[in-house]
C-alpha cells in the first residue's frame, strides 16, 4: 500500500489495520508503517504523536465501525440474536481493530474520542436487551445490565475463540455458527 495524496491519517490507519491483521499490535512500528503508506518515516509521529497515539486512533476507529454495524442490524433485524452475530462478524471482518480495541494497555484509553465512541458502541450493544420477550429477565436497570453483560460476554468469547483458531473442527461461516451459539442465550429456536 503507497499513499499518494488525499487522506494521510486515514490512509496510515488503513496501513496500520494491515500490519496488526499480519503480525499483531506488538510487531507495529511507526518506521514500518511509513514504509507500508511509503511515506516519509515522520509522517505517522506528525498525525498521532506516537504508537500509542496511533493505537488511540484506530480503536476509536473501530468502536465507531462497531456501534454503525450494531445499530444497522438492530434496525434491520429487531433481534437480539442478530445483534450478538453482528458482533461477530465485526470481530472476524475488522480483526485488528478487533485487537487492539479490548486492549486499553496499547492505547490512551482517556482519550476523549475514543470515550466517546467506545460509550456509542456500548449503548448499541445494549441497545436491545430491554426489548427481550422478558424485558431483560426482568426488566429492571440492573437486570438489562447482567443480560447485556452475559450476552457481550457469550459474543465476544465466541469471536475470540474463533479468531485464535480454538474452533478448528467447524465447517460452518462464523455468523452460522455464532447464530447457533447465542439462540442458548436469546432462547430463538
Amino acid at each position: 500500500m503507497s499513499y499518494h495524496h488525499g487522506d494521510l491519517r486515514r490512509a496510515l490507519l488503513a496501513a496500520a489495520a494491515e500490519a496488526i491483521a499480519e503480525d499483531g499490535p506488538a510487531a507495529l512500528s511507526l518506521r514500518d508503517l511509513a514504509r507500508r503508506a511509503g511515506v516519509s518515516h515522520a509522517a505517522p509521529a506528525h498525525h498521532f504523536g506516537d504508537k500509542k497515539g496511533l493505537l488511540t486512533a484506530l480503536a476509536a476507529e473501530g468502536f465507531e465501525e462497531l456501534a454503525a454495524a450494531l445499530r444497522q442490524a438492530w434496525a434491520s433485524t429487531g433481534s437480539f440474536l442478530e445483534l450478538g452475530v453482528a458482533y461477530v462478524r465485526f470481530a472476524t471482518t475488522r480483526r485488528a481493530h478487533f485487537e487492539v480495541m479490548w486492549r486499553p494497555d496499547l492505547y490512551h484509553a482517556d482519550d476523549p474520542a475514543l470515550v466517546a465512541a467506545r460509550e456509542r458502541s456500548g449503548e448499541a450493544l445494549y441497545s436491545g436487551v430491554a426489548d427481550l420477550p422478558d424485558g431483560g429477565a426482568g426488566g429492571g436497570r440492573g437486570q438489562v445490565r447482567e443480560t447485556g453483560l452475559a450476552a457481550w460476554s457469550l459474543a465476544h468469547g465466541f469471536a475470540t475463540l474463533w479468531l485464535s483458531g480454538s474452533l478448528p473442527d467447524m465447517p460452518e461461516l462464523p455468523d452460522e455458527v455464532a447464530r447457533a451459539v447465542l439462540r442458548h442465550l436469546t432462547h430463538d429456536v
